[in-house]
């Protein structure tokens, strides 16, 4: 009697060791980008880096003030913020826009505002983009003067769903101090 032998089809065979381990390979890629974005102790490397940049900007713009004898501001809104200067002759704040480094910047997805102004939160709304020129915008809720003088502020960066935050304060005198969640208090001399 002839043995007839039995092929199975496609439906019935399994998964080879090369397969598994690449998808092994993958998910051990895709875990570790998601570590390195939130470390699992709290750290937000995001969060961390918009912080030292905001802190950094307001130190630029502070040292710019005091140079060239003219008051400066930031703006911020819930998706973003920007730096503006008083322009005397129109007697309103105008948007910094021609400069790459004071440029408008939205905020990363996920990421929120809290703004403190003499230790009371302050209710960011965005501002109308259709306001005509006779309509000037609300003033900036951050101001350097001329002087060095500033608004004494916290402003606080949080990412939703998540307890990491990152916070720049200023007093009086415009001393900038940064607190981010890998350095918890850290002061910068203007």
């Amino acid at each position: 009697m002839p043995r007839v032998r039995r092929t199975c089809g496609a439906s019935a065979r399994g998964f080879t060791l090369v397969e598994i381990l690449v998808v092994v390979v993958i998910m051990a890629i895709v875990i570790c980008m998601a570590m390195l974005s939130i470390n699992v102790t709290g750290r937000d490397q995001q969060i961390d880096q918009e912080g030292r940049r905001i802190e950094g900007l307001l130190s630029l713009l502070h040292d710019r003030a005091l140079i060239e004898g003219r008051d400066f501001g930031m703006r911020i809104q819930p998706t973003g913020y920007d730096f503006e200067y008083y322009d005397t002759r129109r007697a309103r704040w105008i948007q910094l826009d021609q400069e790459r480094e004071f440029r408008k910047r939205d905020l990363p997805k996920g990421l929120n505002f809290q703004l403190e102004l003499d230790s009371t939160v302050v209710v960011l709304k965005a501002v109308d983009p259709n306001l005509t020129d006779n309509t000037p915008p609300p003033p900036p809720q951050i101001a350097i003067a001329a002087s060095g003088d500033a608004s004494p502020f916290r402003l606080t960066l949080l990412r939703d769903g998540s307890a990491a935050k990152a916070s720049v304060s200023s007093d009086t005198m415009g001393k900038l101090s940064l607190q981010t969640s890998d350095h918890p208090l850290q002061e910068k001399k203007s």
